[in-house]
């Protein structure tokens, strides 16, 4: 079952290689910045929780190894913080959120405060993460803290786990893009089987694992963390859970930036079409660059996996390039720029008959080593975007939907247009919310960072969350660049113009664009 929008920092990783806290936050740059006058209901709800809970001292020690990442250095340090399993219900049953920090290093003035990262997904695990992008984000360190946690659901945060590595494995063979009657019922038998899976795993935390949910922990968290105001990195899925946070909680933001842009008034239809369009735009970016023309390179491509539907390639492992498997090989290396000479390799590879490539790809993008074990970061994301989305298009809207995604594009289309209707089929509960409410009256300025030829989050969708946010709340800057986010990808101007915003407090003007 695909889904395209994962965290960014694991493309990154992958392909590039690449007590309560101390002190107040809130440093300089606050002048004339509008409060909201009139507290939001989740701000009131903050208010009421018990001392346990907004008093607790958290007990940072060396992080552990886990079962997918190895413990990072001396610099950093875990611990877990308790949070309600239900809103709804904060005196009740507590579940533990795993943190991880590493402490201002100071040089280059006042420490501001702590400054959260989410790196997207849903359920992209940031304690295996941040270690790895904090020399992305080495000048930020200067005057922050950099903190990042597994949200509920998510790797040693209760992370949910729907399927064995044998169901996984016995999984791929399932065709995502149903041509018979045989195959559809296979199709929707395993996507319920999936979602049964999660309820036998932990039935009664996935009613509770929502971005809404998590933005309350967001909350929290800045509160034992010792800050006065949030501030905050979010990157792909993470833009939809700031928009969020600034709904709630207007009066507490702080500085966020949000990069690469979820389109918030998209339902998940419409998010599927966007991610079809962005993947479209980026692939002929792609062919572009190798003198290719878009159109015949798309067909090309789209033919090589109409072949596979029925004749899956041979691989050096054994193993067979299925049509699913080739696709997903393909949407990976499209998240970055450096990787398009992966994919001229690969494709090529499999023009000559050796799906080995892009089965590699594959596997990487579904977190699967050598030894046939997978990650849990597509049953996270799966669990969380499920009870969000209160959409669920039946097999007959679906199919009358097909012909539009067919036609936004012939390689991803028939994926994406299937998936909506997969996705979520007989999910167990049922979802909160056909677009996230952002609006943010009353916020502090928060910076969106469009790039125009990324794939998972079209750069429309800035400039669609700055409007929901409201005005002279969202503030827009666009990079017309190539691949998933734009920060830390070789624009000077972006990166110092984020700088500026997160450590002088320095706004820039509302429509900036870096070439």
């Amino acid at each position: 079952m695909l889904r395209f929008v994962r965290w960014a920092a694991a493309v990154a990783a992958g392909l590039l290689v690449a007590g309560c806290g101390g002190g107040s936050s809130g440093g300089g740059g606050d002048e004339g910045k509008t409060r909201s006058e009139q507290p939001s209901p989740a701000s009131t709800a903050s208010a009421a929780l018990p001392p346990s809970l907004t008093s607790q001292r958290l007990d940072w020690g060396r992080c552990k190894t886990t079962s997918d990442s190895a413990a990072p250095g001396g610099q950093w340090r875990c611990a877990t913080l308790k949070v309600p399993l239900d809103w709804a219900k904060p005196d009740g049953k507590t579940i533990g959120l795993a943190l991880i920090r590493t402490k201002a290093s100071g040089g280059s003035g006042k420490r501001i405060g702590s400054l959260l990262f989410n790196f997207g997904g849903p359920g992209g695990s940031g304690v295996s993460m941040m270690p790895y992008y904090a020399p992305t984000v080495s000048t930020l360190r200067a005057r922050y803290d950099l903190v990042s946690w597994d949200p509920r659901g998510v790797g040693a945060s209760e992370g949910i786990r729907c399927r064995s590595d044998k169901d996984m494995r016995s999984a791929e063979s399932i065709d995502a893009t149903p041509d018979t009657a045989a195959e559809e019922t296979a199709y929707f038998k395993d996507a319920a089987a999936f979602g049964k899976g999660c309820e036998t795993a932990d039935g009664e935390l996935i009613a509770h694992v929502s971005t809404t949910d998590t933005a309350r922990d967001m909350d929290l968290m800045r509160q034992v963390l010792g800050d006065t105001e949030m501030h905050y990195f979010g990157i792909s899925y993470g833009t939809e859970l700031g928009g969020v946070y600034a709904h709630l909680f207007p009066g507490k933001v702080g500085r966020l930036i949000l990069d690469a842009v979820v389109d918030p008034t998209a339902d998940s239809v419409g998010h599927a079409k966007n991610q079809t369009e962005g993947f479209q735009r980026a692939l002929d970016d792609y062919l572009k660059s190798t003198g290719q023309d878009p159109e015949q390179g798309s067909q090309k491509i789209a033919a090589l996996l109409k072949r596979l539907d029925t004749e899956p390639l041979a691989t050096s492992s054994g193993r067979k390039l299925t049509q699913t498997l080739a696709v997903t090989g393909i949407v990976l290396p499209l998240y970055s720029q450096d990787s398009w000479p992966t994919l001229t390799s690969a494709l090529q590879a499999a023009e000559d008959g050796d799906g080995s490539e892009l089965l590699s790809l594959a596997d990487q993008y579904n977190e699967r080593d050598s030894s046939g074990h997978y990650g849990t970061t597509g049953h996270s994301q799966r669990v969380i975007s499920c009870l969000d989305d209160r959409q669920r298009p039946t097999l007959a809207q679906t199919k009358k939907l097909l012909p539009d995604f067919e036609k936004i594009s012939p390689v991803f289309g028939d994926f994406l247009g299937w998936d909506t209707a997969g996705w979520c089929h007989d999910w167990p509960v049922a979802g909160e919310y056909d677009t996230p409410e952002v609006s943010a009256p009353g916020s502090a300025p928060i910076l969106l960072v469009g790039n125009t030829g990324d794939p998972a989050t079209p750069y429309e969708g800035a400039r669609r969350m700055a409007d929901e946010l409201g005005k002279g709340v969202g503030v827009e800057l666009t990079w017309k660049g190539e691949g998933h986010g734009a920060y830390g990808r070789g624009s000077d101007c972006v990166d110092s113009t984020v700088n500026a915003y997160l450590l002088d407090g320095t706004v820039p003007k509302d429509g900036k664009v870096c070439s």
